[in-house]
């Protein structure tokens, strides 16, 4: 490693690691282009959110510790995940507010936790010195995750991130609308769940854009579930790893 180089650390979640690894492995390559060295943790697991919002607090707090554990000697955490970034960032102090051990480590983590786009755009050298397309990309739309955009306020980041990449976007009528995934609200109400999907990928469609794009593995997987396949459905780090290589 140079010493130009930011170490950072990959939490890569539960569903990249399960069901999206091809994910994982573009957000190492993206985050190397970058600048930075990339560590992965072997003690992490899922950070607790399927726990959390199913009401199941303890189980929550269980994982909310293992991952302040896993990560305490890190100095800059990064997740392909705007979902999972939130749980950290704004759900375990809350979680952990009794247990003063644990509590001012949450806080702790929650400072030096980053979505991957929030991290290139504002902590990383980005673009990287590779990302001059030839030829232009076709241009894209974006999809706002409801956790990304309206409990971190990342709206501007990945578009951004995109951008820069080489990336023209074709905005939806209503890129924030809901894609209707909701962890378990698709799994309790999958009627109404796939109706809001399949509005989210009619704005989609109605902009011809090459792709659907989205910062989160959970609204991927349910708008990949009910796609009928004219467009494609990426994650961020595999149409930044596409244009920068």
């Amino acid at each position: 490693m140079s010493d130009q180089e930011k170490r950072i650390a990959l939490f890569v979640t539960c569903v990249v690691d399960q069901i999206l690894p091809e994910v994982g492995v573009d957000t190492v390559k993206v985050l190397r282009r970058a600048g930075c060295a990339v560590d992965f943790p072997p003690e992490q697991t899922c950070c607790g959110q399927p726990f959390f919002n199913s009401g199941f607090q303890e189980e929550a707090r269980r994982l909310a510790r293992r991952t302040i554990d896993a990560f305490a000697d890190q100095d800059i955490v990064v997740l392909p995940s705007g979902s999972c970034t939130t749980m950290i960032r704004q759900e375990y102090p809350h979680l952990l507010e009794n247990e003063p051990k644990y509590y001012y480590r949450a806080l702790r983590l929650a400072k030096k936790t980053f979505e991957l786009s929030e991290f290139l755009a504002k902590e990383a050298k980005w673009p990287a010195a590779t990302a001059v397309p030839t030829p232009q990309p076709e241009p894209i739309t974006y999809h706002d995750s409801c956790h990304m955009c309206r409990l971190l306020g990342l709206k501007n980041e990945p578009r951004h991130t995109l951008q820069a990449a080489g990336y023209a976007i074709q905005e939806m009528t209503e890129p924030d609308r809901c894609c209707g995934f909701g962890g378990l609200f698709s799994v309790r109400m999958p009627e109404v769940s796939n109706a809001m999907t399949a509005e989210k990928l009619r704005q989609a469609q109605a902009t011809q854009a090459a792709a659907l794009v989205t910062a989160d593995p959970g609204c991927l997987m349910q708008m990949r579930g009910l796609t009928d396949g004219r467009q494609p459905i990426e994650h961020i780090a595999t149409m930044l790893e596409r244009a920068t290589r």
